[in-house]
């Protein structure tokens, strides 16, 4: 039997929202993964450092399933609920998880580290990644790129100005490292398909990446959250475009 809006609704509303953890999703929304393996290129890259830096890390997931970790590992979390998920998974594997609020400076001192990561950052301070590197260090990201789940966003908020639509691009990563003094040594991207299987996955989805539609409640978009409960019973999934970009940089 059909499950109805309202308990679809309720049951997303309901769901915790500590980590940065998507497993809720399963069975309710799908999304192409990036061909480069993100998690894998990290594993690798982790084995070959002394010394590592994981900056957002969330709830230390991803970090946590890159395999073994250097000699010295710390990551970085800005929300409360998530540094302590991250703490608890980090710390049995040897890493120190620092509260830091995402603003410069970085907690660390000049050349620390020979590797610094980060999956999906919000922001990126180019020029305190490059103060933390030691020379010859590397920094590894996947992240973001323009327009992402737009279909979503433009669905709720309407169409959005050519500049917004823009930020976040690849070629803007390449350009503020440069200025920061690395050197990109790859660059890669893909454009990614994600479909939203029900509406509990697209409020869920909308209360834990809270950037996509700011300010997001139920109440405030019930009427749309029907229309799409009612679109996806006639038509089948919500289709939208993911787009991800990895950046791999040097400092020499």
């Amino acid at each position: 039997m059909k499950r109805t809006f309202e308990e679809l609704v309720a049951e997303a509303e309901a769901a915790p929202m500590e980590g940065w953890d998507f497993s809720w999703l399963d069975g309710r929304a799908t999304e192409e993964r990036p061909s480069w393996g993100y998690q894998r290129l990290l594993g690798e890259r982790l084995a070959a450092a002394t010394a590592a830096l994981d900056v957002q890390t969330g709830g230390g997931e991803v970090l946590a399933g890159a395999g073994g970790l250097p000699p010295l590992m710390a990551a970085t979390e800005s929300w409360p609920p998530n540094v302590a998920t991250a703490t608890r998974l980090l710390h049995p594997l040897g890493a120190v998880v620092v509260h830091d609020e995402d603003e410069p400076p970085l907690p660390f001192g000049d050349a620390a580290f020979d590797l610094v990561v980060s999956r999906h950052p919000v922001t990126v301070w180019w020029a305190e990644v490059a103060r933390v590197l030691r020379p010859g260090g590397t920094y590894l990201s996947q992240q973001v790129g323009p327009a992402s789940v737009f279909e979503l966003v433009e669905y709720f908020l309407g169409p959005q100005p050519p500049e917004v639509r823009r930020a976040r691009h690849p070629e803007d990563a390449r350009r503020d490292a440069e200025a920061a003094g690395l050197e990109v040594v790859d660059l890669r991207v893909e454009t990614l398909r994600t479909e939203f299987l029900d509406v509990g996955a697209v409020v869920w989805f909308l209360r834990k990446v809270i950037w996509m539609v700011p300010g997001f409640t139920v109440e405030a978009h019930r009427d749309r959250l029907r229309e799409l409960h009612e679109r996806i019973g006639r038509e089948g999934p919500f289709v939208a475009r993911t787009a991800r970009f990895l950046i791999e940089a040097r400092k020499p």
